[in-house]
């Protein structure tokens, strides 16, 4: 079959979007650093790494622990503000022709509201907004882990653009969260983010991170991701869900798919091999091709029947 026959677009809240694969946020920089290993406008959109209205430094080194199965990071958020990434980041990769999202994060929710006001007019295509960060305001306790603070976080940011909220694993609550999300004027779910973890340096006696614990990610999460799409889709059916959670392969991909995804991130297995996002997305094609499937969406949720 020849290349081009078989349709990877996929639709994204009130998004069309020509390809099924994603950068996901954190892995491929804030502007056009992946254009050395591809186009950007052959993926489906790039996500840029979280971003604060304010300038943010991070968390102490050591910030990341590879592991058999993945990888623990403690950056913490580290970057530049939206000012900044504003002037000097998005035109670069505006002029890549590359699907531009904004992954947005908080302390509180003034944090939020202020990085709303601050993308009015901006030249960007979605807002990702990451609930997976702690609330100060709640005792440090995950956005993403309230129906109501993560309501809140998404009606923060206003209208102007779409919204997607990326939800946390570590709740068992993560359907009534999706809901509450979706209730708030999320266009899509980003399922989901890390996974929390820890190590420890038994020679030293210390913690393995700088920050303490950290963000699992990788293969070690990837049933844990599928899960979590499964059970989002299962409650929200009609509601476009971005699977993320250790996709090295179009497998992986297509896992997420079936499971209820209507596109895909890659992340981590970016940090190792940089074009990883269009090598899962070529072998999606060819799995879809192999499979006699004309249209992407066919699979989508198969396993739900």
């Amino acid at each position: 079959m020849a290349r081009g026959a078989t349709s990877l677009g996929v639709t994204i809240g009130s998004l069309e979007l020509d390809g099924v694969v994603m950068t996901a946020s954190g892995t491929s920089g804030h502007s056009d650093e992946l254009a050395a290993y591809g186009e950007l406008n052959e993926l489906a959109a790039v996500v840029v790494k979280s971003l604060s209205p304010d300038p943010w430094p991070g968390n102490p080194p050591p910030r990341l622990k590879p592991l058999d199965g993945g990888m623990l990071n403690s950056v913490g958020l580290q970057g530049p503000g939206l000012e900044e990434w504003l002037a000097n980041d998005l035109g670069r990769l505006r002029a890549t022709g590359a699907t531009v999202v904004v992954s947005v994060w908080g302390h509180d929710l003034s944090e939020y509201q202020r990085a709303g006001e601050m993308l009015q007019g901006a030249d960007i295509d979605a807002i990702e907004i990451n609930v997976s960060c702690p609330n100060l305001k709640d005792h440090s306790r995950l956005f993403a882990y309230s129906p109501a603070a993560t309501a809140a976080a998404v009606e923060a940011l206003g209208t102007q653009h779409p919204r997607w909220a990326k939800l946390s694993p570590n709740t068992p609550d993560i359907a009534d969260v999706a809901r509450a999300a979706v209730d708030a004027g999320a266009e899509a779910l980003t399922v989901a983010n890390t996974a929390l973890g820890m190590a420890i340096d038994i020679e030293r006696r210390t913690l393995a991170l700088g920050g303490g614990g950290g963000g699992l990610s990788g293969p070690a999460i990837h049933a844990i991701a599928v899960r979590a799409v499964f059970v989002c889709h299962q409650a929200l059916p009609e509601v476009a869900i971005i699977g993320v959670g250790g996709i090295s392969s179009g497998e992986d991909a297509i896992e997420m798919i079936m499971a209820g995804a209507s596109a895909v991130q890659v992340g981590t297995a970016a940090l190792a091999e940089p074009r990883a996002p269009w090598r899962v997305q070529n072998e999606v094609r060819r799995w879809l091709d192999r499979h006699d499937v004309k249209d992407i969406t066919e699979i989508r949720g198969a396993v739900h029947g």
